[in-house]
């Protein structure tokens, strides 16, 4: 059972949508406007996105940018309308993970959503984890370095889960804003700073000379545990 948000603007097309996952035993959420969409994708962790291109308020194509933009990977199926070669094509650079053109049948879009999460689903990692000379339970929210307590916040847990989660990928300063402090992701960048800066004083062997916590230059950072 999969969590899937359907971002179709046409009633009779969402319900179709709808009716289908559900027989299939998804769970779907329903966006029908680019706004409501990138509110219901920030809000709640979904498997896939199914996103039509024309939409009210905002195009699909821009709900994808922002996303992307925003650190958020969740996988993305863009819905196009015959003939709209140069959005597919947009909407793949963007970050989509595929596009199937209307009309279509349900069965095809079913067998594409499943291959899309075939090839993005990823393992994530334990509740207990290693890295240099420090130790994690983020289930317990202990932590040791060299076999003594470590002092850590819950929200430097949730900082470390994140970059965990993402790990030797880049992150932005925004995506972490975002998904660890839930604020706008245009503001206050700085106190992400801050706590990076923290965290290494307490986890790197050399705070200075960070081995894990590494920055990239004008993005943000890359964990390499």
């Amino acid at each position: 059972m999969s969590k899937i948000l359907v971002v179709e603007d046409d009633p009779a097309m969402s319900v179709a949508l709808r009716d289908g996952f559900e027989f299939e035993k998804h769970v779907v959420a329903m966006a029908a406007d680019g706004e409501e969409a990138l509110r219901a994708a920030r809000a709640l962790d979904h498997d896939v996105i199914i996103l039509d291109v024309m939409l009210p308020k905002k195009s699909g194509l821009d709900v994808c940018r922002e996303l992307r933009k925003s650190g958020n990977n969740t996988p993305i199926i863009m819905l196009t309308a015959r003939g709209q070669e140069v959005d597919k094509v947009v909407g793949l650079k963007l970050g989509a993970d595929d596009y199937i053109t209307k009309p279509f049948s349900f069965m095809e879009l079913l067998a594409r959503l499943e291959a899309v999460m075939r090839r993005t689903r990823r393992e994530l990692p334990p509740d207990e984890v290693a890295f240099g000379h420090v130790k994690l339970d983020f289930r317990k929210y202990q932590a040791t370095k060299r076999g003594e307590p470590l002092d850590l916040t819950q929200r430097e847990f949730r900082i470390l889960r994140y970059f965990f989660d993402h790990a030797n990928a880049v992150v932005t300063r925004e995506a972490l804003l975002h998904h660890v402090w839930g604020y706008d992701p245009a503001a206050l960048t700085r106190t992400v700073d801050t706590h990076v800066a923290r965290l290494r004083q307490k986890i790197e062997t050399t705070p200075g000379e960070p081995q894990h916590l590494l920055t990239v230059h004008r993005v943000g950072y890359r964990f390499v545990p």
